[in-house]
């Protein structure tokens, strides 16, 4: 499931553990709730979303389901949104494009999230 998209929304931009991630938030609907997240990995020629998720996988001693692994992507996400670091950038109104390869449908709400999609993103 590849999904091409392009927007204009607020992106954080920060390193982990080796990559450099851009976070944003689209809604599902007209409430404007910010219900998906999406999280792609810029600056690398290499790096996709898969990359997020083994280092997601990383973490844990056993294998960790797909849930557990998108709550700790959102995790990562929402802690670099909230706390300013001097290498983290806030950028309000970016344009860019995600080449979206995966989707999870989280099993109940998370960081406000009800799902989580992941890939490269480009900032224009």
């Amino acid at each position: 499931m590849a999904t091409l998209l392009s927007a204009r929304s607020r992106l954080t931009v920060f390193p982990l553990e080796g990559l450099t991630l851009a976070y944003t938030t689209q809604s599902s609907d007209s409430r404007s709730l910010g219900d998906i997240a999406i999280v792609g990995v810029i600056e690398s020629d290499s790096a996709t979303g898969d990359h997020l998720w083994r280092l997601a996988a990383s973490m844990y001693t056993n294998p960790p389901t797909g849930q557990t692994q998108a709550r700790w992507i959102l995790t990562q996400c929402t802690r670099a949104r909230t706390v300013k670091a001097p290498t983290y950038r806030d950028l309000p109104d970016a344009k860019w494009t995600a080449d979206l390869m995966r989707e999870l449908h989280l099993d109940a709400l998370f960081a406000n999230h009800a799902i989580l999609r992941t890939g490269r993103l480009t900032i224009e």
